[in-house]
């Protein structure tokens, strides 16, 4: 009987291995395999400020997390993610609704968000790209040489960036790219409309900081209504103003003004009708006769 027992035992811790022995051999082939996801998401190269590496930290430990992306997500009143929304042109958001994530812009603004100590990059892709608080801005026809982990990379065209993501170094990049799929780590996309990338300034802010009013305001290449449209600001948005000049007459609004401010960050002209201020604004110096660069 005694025999018979340890038998029977012996049967049943046998058929217990070969059930559950493929089971653990694939939790272990996954688990190095998530790690090593994990472990890839970080500063890749030297140059890094210590403010791009806290944000790359960021990004990089909600990859760790497995957190999803979202259309719309991280856009509530504060960073940090946030359920998304369907997006109807995109079938794969359908359960975007139910998933606590981000969108490109949104793990953007989180991440400097957590390395600033302070919301500075709230809005959508072009209004990060064009932020006032740009310490350098590279084309694209640069490529990836002359920049540093924690840049920020854009894609689309002036009147339309549909897509950021942080540079890593090493031609790698953290993203929330698409629904249906998680936060990763990618190559970067340099083809295509690709269109550039900006290093953020997360400390003070120096030049003529100034604040436009209106919506769907266009700046434009040269000062002049004709002139060929840049960028709109959606909505009331901190800007550096370069310098000013008067330029073509423009009445709007129940105002009316010749002069035009050049914004650097958009190497673009805004008339000052739309800027909050004077119509000459005080302090901006004038435009010599060498007008900036324009795109």
């Amino acid at each position: 009987m005694l025999r018979r027992t340890g038998l029977i035992r012996t049967l049943i811790a046998l058929l217990a291995f070969l059930f559950w022995a493929p089971v653990s051999a694939a939790a272990n082939t996954q688990a190095p395999a998530q790690r090593t996801a994990a472990d890839a998401c970080g500063v890749l190269a030297p140059g890094a400020s210590a403010a791009a590496e806290r944000a790359i930290a960021a990004a990089c430990a909600e990859v760790a997390a497995g957190t999803w992306y979202t259309w719309g997500g991280g856009h509530g009143a504060q960073p940090g993610p946030t359920y998304g929304q369907v997006d109807p042109t995109d079938p794969d958001s359908e359960h975007d609704p139910e998933r606590l994530g981000f969108d490109c812009s949104g793990l953007v603004r989180h991440a400097y968000a957590e390395a600033a100590g302070s919301d500075i990059l709230d809005g959508v892709a072009s209004q990060q790209y064009y932020t006032h608080r740009a310490a350098a801005r590279f084309t694209a026809a640069q490529g990836l040489a002359p920049l540093a982990p924690g840049d920020l990379l854009a894609w689309g065209t002036s009147q339309d960036l549909h897509h950021i993501a942080i540079y890593l170094g090493a031609g790698k990049m953290v993203e929330a790219k698409e629904s249906g799929t998680r936060l990763m780590v990618s190559d970067v996309r340099l083809g295509g409309d690709y269109f550039g990338a900006v290093r953020v300034n997360t400390g003070q802010v120096t030049g003529h900081i100034h604040q436009t009013w209106g919506t769907d305001v266009w700046t434009k290449a040269e000062p002049s209504l004709s002139a060929a449209r840049v960028y709109a600001f959606p909505y009331s948005t901190t800007i550096r103003v370069q310098c000013q000049k008067h330029a073509e007459r423009v009445t709007s609004d129940g105002y009316t003004n010749d002069v035009w401010s050049y914004l650097p960050d958009y190497r673009a002209w805004v008339t000052n009708i739309y800027v909050k201020g004077a119509a000459w604004l005080d302090g901006v110096p004038e435009c010599g006769t060498t007008v900036p660069a324009t795109r």
